[in-house]
């Protein structure tokens, strides 16, 4: 393994942390309905935690509404409670044959809950790009004290690190700012 590889597996690393933040802040509700705020909704189905869309459909049919409609009706109940216990915020109902999710507005109390809860994931990304530029920085200075690389290769090698952590935390940052606006933004 060389220096360039060292880079090559960082970056993979940083995305997949740029990756997961993007799920995550997907989950973050923004005062209109989406899917994937149900995304992390976990239902007791006989005993065993179950994602919720791999239960049943969700659906938007208006800007203010989530529809959940479970492919065996017996879940309706289970369903609705686990909406409920997710602390999302919301309120589901039934009719018997789907439950309806409001989407309520969001107070600004919320939305600014809702801003440091994201800013708290989004600093948990950037040090995780920035515990994957201090295992590729050891493993080339741990090349360079083997031996199999020069000292220029090792300093070369850290620049490149360093700037490609500087580029995904920037990254970061710029789907951070997006999201808040979204969220503040009435």
């Amino acid at each position: 393994m060389n220096e360039k590889d060292v880079i090559k597996e960082a970056r993979v690393r940083m995305e997949g942390a740029i990756d997961d933040f993007k799920r995550k802040i997907a989950a973050v509700r923004t005062g209109r309905a989406a899917v994937s705020i149900l995304d992390n909704v976990m239902v007791e189905y006989y005993g065993t935690p179950t994602p919720l869309n791999q239960m049943a459909s969700v659906h938007v049919p208006e800007p203010q509404l989530l529809t959940v409609q479970p492919w065996d009706q017996t879940q309706i109940g289970p369903i609705e409670k686990a909406i409920r216990a997710a602390d999302l915020g919301l309120n589901p109902s039934n009719d018997g044959k789907m439950v309806r999710v409001p989407i309520p507005p969001l107070t600004e109390e919320r939305r600014k809950q809702l801003a440091k809860q994201l800013h708290d994931v989004a600093e948990e990304h950037r040090t995780a790009c920035r515990n994957v530029r201090r295992d590729a920085n050891d493993r080339v200075k741990r090349m360079l004290k083997d031996k199999t690389i020069s000292e220029d290769a090792e300093r070369d090698a850290l620049q490149e690190i360093q700037k490609l952590t500087d580029s995904y935390i920037r990254k970061i940052d710029d789907l951070l700012k997006i999201k808040e606006q979204e969220i503040t933004n009435v």
